[in-house]
């Protein structure tokens, strides 16, 4: 059977499990089972695929039917134009995420600075904060051991060397470190959501994506405990859900910062919401 019959038939097939992408997740399972580019598929679709790459790739599309993430299937996503491995132990990076690193970079200069990733995972908003700053030293931490172990692989396997990963819950492992620049994209999903049961996120770590408080227990607390490792003037960034960001404002304004603002996600609605520690003695601690 060619790869263009296979891939014609397994996108019909995740077009019925209920894929949002039938055909690119087939080319993409594809190019991973028989290690070809998108290119060569375009080219040479009317070659025929037999053995082991058609038994990988049959697999892989069974596995996608059952809503298996794409991203866990071939043990990488790209994001920021770096290429991630990820697995079951993290999130998988969302390219709204990258809005996130783009607002951070506008605060960050060319010189010298020092950046905190706050549940790294993957370590992704790590990885292209220290790409994009070669000046800067950027921390990530994260409290599951495996996560911090692919996110030192990533770093290593990119040549990223201005990064450090810890092994920390929040700021355990931190104290008496400061930072210019908090970035966090923690658990913010109430328990109860319904969303826990769609899409990828059911077999994405439960631990990275729900908290207490309708969600907000987490945002909360990062509010007021990132306080004290900001340096003077330094900027909170936190991502949360898209009708999350009034309270979030205001958990950021009741904890003394200044220039509170929430800002858009891809889809134009407000998911990332930033405030700055005071510039000046006198602000609330």
């Amino acid at each position: 059977m060619t790869y263009d019959t296979l891939l014609a038939r397994a996108a019909r097939r995740l077009q019925a499990a209920g894929s949002d992408s039938p055909r690119l997740d087939a080319e993409v399972l594809m190019m991973h089972a028989a290690s070809v580019t998108r290119t060569w598929l375009y080219t040479w679709g009317d070659r025929e695929l037999v053995g082991v790459p058609r038994a990988r790739f049959e697999a892989l599309v069974a596995a996608r039917a059952l809503g298996h993430p794409v991203a866990y299937l071939i043990g990488e996503r790209e994001f920021w134009g770096l290429r991630l491995r990820v697995d079951a132990s993290t999130l998988i990076p969302r390219p709204d995420t990258e809005c996130l690193v783009a607002i951070l970079l506008a605060k960050m200069p060319h010189g010298p600075g020092k950046a905190l990733d706050l549940g790294t995972g993957t370590g992704a908003v790590a990885l292209a904060l220290a790409a994009e700053r070669p000046t800067w030293h950027v921390t990530g931490v994260d409290r599951e051991v495996a996560a911090v172990a692919v996110a030192q692989d990533n770093a290593r396997r990119l040549g990223i060397t201005n990064t450090s990963f810890l092994v920390s819950d929040w700021f355990a492992a931190l104290e008496g470190m400061t930072f210019d620049v908090i970035a966090a994209n923690p658990p913010y999903i109430a328990e109860d959501d319904p969303h826990l049961a769609q899409g990828d996120v059911r077999f994405e770590p439960r631990t990275a994506l729900v908290a207490n408080d309708a969600g907000l227990a987490d945002l909360r607390h990062l509010a007021v405990a990132a306080r004290a490792h900001l340096a003077v003037g330094g900027w909170l960034a936190l991502e949360h859900g898209w009708e999350q960001a009034s309270r979030v404002r205001e958990a950021l304004v009741r904890a003394g910062y200044e220039d509170v603002v929430s800002e858009t996600d891809l889809g134009a609605r407000e998911r990332l919401t930033l405030g700055r520690a005071p510039t000046q003695m006198g602000g609330k601690h």
